[in-house]
C-alpha cells in the first residue's frame, strides 16, 4: 500500500541550496544570538527535578477546581506552586516550593495536612522531595549527558566518512545548532525544563545526527561518481535526489507526534514540543548548517574512497544536471 500523497511528489527537483546558504547562515546567526539573550536575561523556566521543590499528585473527589487548590497553596505557604490536571479531571500534579527552613519532609506532611483538611476526600497518590544540592547533580549529569552524546556522534562521523574531520565539524556544529535552538524556544516560551525535557533533546540529537548520517552518504556517493564536478553543484544535486525522501520522512514524524502534542496534556507537550522543534531545525541544520561547513572547508577529492566507481570498471565522467 502506497501513501497517496506520494504520487503528488515531483520525480525530480532542482533547488540550488547553495546559493541561499548566506542568507540561512544569518538567519541561524541571529537565531542563536537571540538564544543567548533569552537564556541570559529570563533563564530557562526549571522545573522542580532540577530547581528543587515538591510534587504531589492527588486526586479529588470531584472534578478538580485547579484555580481553588492553587489559591489555598498559596495560603499554606508554598511558593510557585504550579497546578496541573493530570489524566483524568480528578487527577491533579502539583508543584510547590517550600522556604529553606520549611523545605523538608516535616514541612511537606505540614502542607498535605492543610490540603487534606481544606478538601475532605482528597487523596494523595504520589509524594516527592527534591532537595537543591540533587537537583543541580541531576542538572549537571543531564547536560554532561548531552556532551557525552555529542562526542561520541563526532567519532562515529570521523571513523564513517572520507574527509572525516569536515564531515564530522559540521555534523556536530550543525547539531550544537539544533540543541541550542531547541533550548532557545523552550525558555522563550516559558516551557517547562525538567528530565523529560533531557530525553527530548537526546532524541533530537539522535534525530538529527540520522539527517546527517543520510545526507553525508548521499554527497559520498555523488563525490565518487563526479569527482571534477564543483562542490556546490554535487551538493546541489545531493540534496535534490534525497528531498523527497526527507518531505516524506519530517512529515511523518511530525504527524506521528501531532497527537501527543495536542492532546497529550501539560505533562507530555515539554517532551513532544522539543522533538517536534527538534524534527523541523534538524531537518534544516542537514542542508543550511552541516553542508555549508563543508563547502567552505573543501573536501580532498583524492581520498581513495573519493575515487570514482563504475560497474563496468570505467571511470564516470557524465556530469550532474546544472540547476537552474
Amino acid at each position: 500500500m502506497h501513501w497517496p500523497l506520494i504520487k503528488n511528489l515531483p520525480t525530480e527537483f532542482h533547488f540550488r541550496f547553495t546559493k541561499y546558504a548566506p542568507v540561512a547562515a544569518v538567519l541561524s546567526g541571529l537565531a542563536i544570538l537571540a538564544t543567548i539573550a533569552v537564556l541570559f536575561l529570563q533563564g530557562l523556566n526549571l522545573g522542580t527535578d532540577f530547581a528543587g521543590g515538591n510534587v504531589l499528585e492527588v486526586e479529588t473527589p470531584a472534578a478538580a477546581n485547579l484555580a481553588d487548590l492553587r489559591a489555598r497553596m498559596g495560603d499554606f505557604g508554598a511558593e510557585d506552586a504550579s497546578v496541573q490536571a493530570f489524566g483524568s479531571a480528578r487527577d491533579v500534579i502539583i508543584k510547590f516550593k517550600l522556604n529553606a527552613q520549611d523545605q523538608n519532609n516535616e514541612g511537606v506532611e505540614a502542607v498535605k495536612a492543610k490540603l487534606a483538611a481544606a478538601v475532605p476526600g482528597i487523596t494523595f497518590k504520589r509524594t516527592e522531595v527534591v532537595g537543591p544540592k540533587v537537583s543541580s547533580e541531576l542538572l549537571r549529569s543531564g547536560f554532561l549527558a548531552l556532551g557525552a552524546a555529542l562526542l561520541l556522534m563526532l567519532v562515529y562521523i570521523w571513523i564513517r566518512f572520507p574527509s572525516g574531520l569536515q564531515f564530522g565539524s559540521g555534523a556536530v556544529i550543525a547539531v550544537l545548532h539544533d540543541v541550542a535552538l531547541t533550548i532557545g524556544m523552550m525558555a522563550f516560551l516559558r516551557i517547562e525544563f525538567t528530565m523529560t525535557s533531557i530525553a527530548a533533546l537526546l532524541t533530537v540529537i539522535g534525530y538529527s545526527m540520522n539527517e546527517k548520517v543520510i545526507t553525508f552518504d548521499r554527497l559520498r556517493e555523488n563525490l565518487r561518481k563526479f569527482k571534477k564536478t564543483p562542490l556546490a553543484d554535487i551538493i546541489n544535486l545531493s540534496e535534490n535526489e534525497r528531498l523527497s525522501r526527507t518531505i516524506i520522512t519530517g512529515s511523518t514524524a511530525v504527524l506521528a507526534l501531532a497527537g501527543m502534542l495536542f492532546l497529550g496534556g501539560p505533562a507530555l507537550f515539554p517532551l513532544v514540543f522539543a522533538m517536534v522543534f527538534g524534527i523541523l531545525i534538524g531537518t534544516y541544520s542537514s542542508i543550511y548548517v552541516a553542508l555549508p561547513i563543508i563547502l567552505i572547508w573543501g573536501v580532498n577529492r583524492n581520498d581513495p574512497d573519493a575515487e570514482v566507481i563504475d560497474l563496468g570498471g570505467m571511470k564516470n565522467n557524465k556530469k550532474p544536471k546544472q540547476m537552474p
